[in-house]
């Protein structure tokens, strides 16, 4: 019988290749699979402490008032993020709008936002006012200040401490990913730190962590070590490749209120939304989420233990502490990148037969090529890789429900790079 790799049209040297890669790295596999084992552990706890059952998967409509299933979800949502509450909500349209809620519900004419971590995401610049925009914060009066990362990707404390002792600031913002950018993706002790920092200066900053690409990487989450909120998009890491769409916020009770009729309006609050029968993707997909994560995880060490061994550099490493579920590959060459990004595509299990070329997307500055032949539409956690058409020309790769489609994707993406089809 033919080898599976054969099967999938993949050839020895590449087989060989990612074989070595395994053995190499298995202790760093080992450790990814215990982080998820406890979160694993976490997840069933708080189902347990909600006395989850088949009654919280039954489906609202109109204004979905007395849901007890969403009702039962946030609860178990709050327990996994050790917050006092938390809204999570298919009224969420993506990641991007889920943050933009949480900052707007924060932020009023004439406060500050500061972000510590530098240039926030590309889709977040335009909500902010860095990208001109007439509805943006900065364009009602919300003042905003970047505070960049070190060279070595750490948090730049002395400025951090300087700003904050003479300008009143009403948020501090910390992305955890490393989004389009070669920085590495910040651990949960970072984020610790940082906190301790922000808060030693004025306790009643706002800490608010964009969680998305982090979710279960680690056995605490940002709640855990002090941030006032976290939030994220359902079709991450924590949707579990089964939320169709949605988003969660987490953290202290009065600013999830605050957040909730920033979504729907003042007065209604968490008490409408319906679910349109979402309640049981959304439950299985967290349940799902602890080994999900662990595959994407083990994707990326696959990935970047291979790139390696060719020769080029990867963040992180395959034997790094990851903070993220994002693997970037510097590749240097455009015409290569292209052809790395399709292999994906090709590889992927929806859409395998398009070919994915550069385009100018939406909430982005330079033109983007993007690999998703996902299950749902846009899941991150769901195999993909994408990169914006600008130099040094990096792939970011992220994602893989199961490890063994996402290894063939992976062999079959360096081989296509590689021209040795």
């Amino acid at each position: 019988m033919e080898s599976s790799f054969k099967l999938f049209g993949i050839n020895e040297n590449i087989e060989e290749l990612s074989k070595k890669v395994e053995k190499k790295y298995s202790d760093t596999f080992d450790k990814i699979s215990q982080v998820a084992l406890y979160n694993q552990a976490k997840v069933l706890n708080a189902f347990r402490d909600a006395k989850l059952s088949q009654v919280h998967f039954a489906k609202s409509t109109g204004y979905g008032y007395d849901d007890v299933g969403r009702e039962a979800i946030e609860k178990i949502y709050a327990n996994v993020f050790r917050a006092e509450d938390s809204l999570v909500r298919i009224q969420f349209v993506n990641g991007t709008h889920t943050i933009a809620t949480a900052l707007e519900s924060m932020l009023l004419p004439g406060d500050r936002m500061l972000a510590i971590t530098g240039r926030p995401y590309d889709t977040l610049c335009e909500v902010i006012g860095i990208t001109p925009n007439s509805l943006s914060l900065k364009s009602y009066g919300v003042l905003y200040d970047e505070i960049a990362l070190k060279d070595d990707g750490s948090f730049d404390f002395p400025k951090i401490e300087e700003y904050l002792k003479n300008n009143k600031v009403k948020l501090v913002h910390i992305q955890r990913s490393r989004g389009y950018a070669l920085r590495k993706a910040l651990y949960i002790s970072d984020i610790e730190e940082a906190i301790k920092v922000v808060k030693s200066i004025d306790k009643d900053i706002i800490v608010m962590v964009d969680n998305c690409y982090g979710a279960f990487v680690e056995e605490r989450e940002p709640t855990e070590v002090g941030a006032d909120l976290v939030a994220g998009s359902l079709i991450k890491n924590i949707g579990g490749g089964l939320c169709e769409t949605g988003g969660y916020i987490a953290g202290r009770k009065d600013l999830i209120e605050l957040c909730s009729q920033k979504l729907t309006c003042p007065g209604i609050g968490k008490e409408c939304g319906a679910t349109l029968g979402q309640n049981r993707y959304i439950i299985q997909g967290l349940f799902n989420a602890p080994s999900v994560v662990k595959n994407a995880l083990h994707t990326g060490v696959l990935a970047a233990g291979m790139m390696q061994e060719l020769g080029y550099e990867v963040y992180p490493k395959a034997d790094e502490k990851r903070g993220d579920i994002v693997q970037a590959i510097k590749i240097n060459d455009k015409e290569k990148l292209i052809k790395f990004i399709q292999g994906i595509q090709y590889s992927s299990p929806v859409d395998s037969h398009v070919t994915p070329y550069p385009w100018n997307m939406p909430g982005y500055t330079d033109q983007v090529i993007m690999a998703a032949g996902t299950f749902i539409e846009g899941a991150s956690i769901e195999l993909s890789a994408d990169s914006p058409m600008r130099e040094p020309y990096v792939a970011y790769m992220q994602g893989g429900l199961t490890y063994e489609s996402a290894k063939l994707a992976v062999c079959l993406s360096i081989q296509n790079m590689l021209g040795e089809n």
